[in-house]
């Protein structure tokens, strides 16, 4: 018999969490459809409608324009899906009452508090890949769909291009890396996100929620972490994010606030353990 979420339609299956999504909804025995993003286009209506069709209780919707440097100079295209592509995707789900869960970030807040960001902390982005999600923010609260919005931020996995990735390989071919020190955040596990994600959906919440990893650390602490984990004798030393100069900026304090999540699903796993279970499946 099927659950009050099913059947599910998850769009964005081919990506990092689009794919920690799918695996689990499957063993899960979960009723779903899954569509990557060359088979929707999210800013077209007609689009849209073809893939969340009549009977769609729940749509995941993990696709995004994710280029954080790359937005710096194509924000049109990041804000074309990140904003106007969430705000068609909502008006469909709104149509169905299908409730819709999205996914967005950290960097839509300025990284100038001192204490972890609350849910209704307002937005102030520094960046083009944070105005583009903050835009999405917008256009799902105006809507009128049940939705959960979901904060992430640092998202790595055993697969897809991301942080944890990264680092492990360049430690397999260079003796030294210097790792921005000076950027504070949560990093989370993908497939921890997803499986928090799904027991928010069968509790019956909605709104706005944080999910990430326990705990909190820099890049650099991240990167000593991983190298530890995997006995690399690459020397990791840390730097300014001045110094590493990437053309888009960060916020330095990113800790997104979890207790609204904890209290419905209990302590956060920490990211010391989400990271060697990721290093442990590789």
């Amino acid at each position: 018999m099927a659950s009050a979420i099913e059947p599910m339609l998850v769009i964005g299956s081919g990506g990092m969490l689009g794919s920690a999504t799918v695996a689990l909804l499957e063993r899960e025995q979960l009723e779903l459809r899954a569509i990557d993003v060359p088979d929707i286009d999210l800013a077209d209506r007609a689009s849209v409608a073809r893939a969340v069709g009549v009977g769609v209780r729940t749509v995941i919707n993990c696709a995004a324009f994710t280029d954080v440097d790359g937005a710096e100079t194509r924000e049109r295209e990041a804000t074309a899906v990140n904003g106007e592509g969430v705000a068609v995707l909502a008006r469909r789900c709104a149509e169905l009452q299908a409730m819709l869960v999205h996914y967005s970030t950290d960097y839509v807040f300025d990284g100038r508090a001192t204490e972890p960001y609350s849910v209704d902390h307002p937005r102030s982005p520094v960046n083009a890949y944070g105005r583009s999600k903050a835009v999405g923010e917008k256009a799902l609260e105006r809507a009128g769909c049940p939705y959960l919005l979901i904060r992430t931020s640092g998202l790595y996995a055993p697969w897809g291009k991301n942080f944890v990735l990264t680092i492990r390989e360049l430690m397999a071919t260079r003796p030294t890396l210097k790792v921005v020190s000076d950027q504070l955040g949560r990093p989370t596990s993908a497939e921890y996100l997803a499986e928090r994600s799904l027991a928010l959906l069968r509790g019956g919440h909605a709104g706005v929620f944080h999910v990430t990893d326990g705990g909190q650390c820099s890049w650099f602490e991240l990167a000593r972490a991983i190298a530890k984990l995997t006995s690399s004798r690459c020397q990791i030393d840390p730097c300014t994010a001045e110094e590493f100069g990437r053309p888009a900026p960060r916020p330095a304090y990113s800790v997104l606030d979890l207790r609204r999540t904890e209290e419905l699903l209990g302590p956060s796993r920490s990211w010391q353990e989400n990271l060697e279970r990721v290093l442990r499946a590789l």
